[in-house]
């Protein structure tokens, strides 16, 4: 039953605009599944469903692996809001971002698959990234520059 409703799950959010978990709840009770909100917020956890920019400047339920320019998009979009300035001290990165959103663009910084990056610390506002060499410190910066500025 569990796997038959994920396979509808993802059936309807590739086919409709679904913006919330009551959304969802009810297509899925139209299709004949009898499910309570804690199932859906399982579901969409186990399916890795994130929400992506929709119609309108409204947000929808996307399946992660649905379309990896959707999602590099989305974390490029993360790193450009929370990013506020950057610099260098031999191979390790310093980036300083809006109070509180460290974590999201380390997060972003993970999901965009730098190579240059060995690990990364961030607090709350700081994020220190330990690079493999200086050359690859300032290819990294150059990347980085041209998402803030695109």
């Amino acid at each position: 039953m569990k796997s038959k409703r994920h396979a509808k799950i993802l059936e309807i959010i590739a086919k409709y605009n679904i913006e919330t978990q009551e959304d969802l709840s009810d297509r899925l009770e139209r299709e004949g599944f009898q499910v309570t909100q804690a199932t859906v917020s399982r579901d969409i956890r186990e399916l890795k469903l994130t929400k992506m920019p929709g119609n309108a400047g409204r947000q929808k339920y996307v399946a992660l692996n649905e379309t990896h320019a959707d999602m590099s998009e989305k974390y490029n979009r993360i790193f450009k809001d929370g990013f506020v300035s950057m610099d260098m001290a031999q191979n390790i990165l310093v980036l300083k971002t809006a109070s509180g959103m460290a974590m999201a663009v380390a997060a972003a910084l993970d999901a965009m698959d730098c190579h240059e990056i060995v690990g990364s610390i961030a607090g709350d506002d700081t994020i220190m990234c330990a690079v493999r060499t200086v050359e690859d410190t300032e290819v990294l910066m150059e990347r980085l520059r041209k998402i803030v500025e695109s």
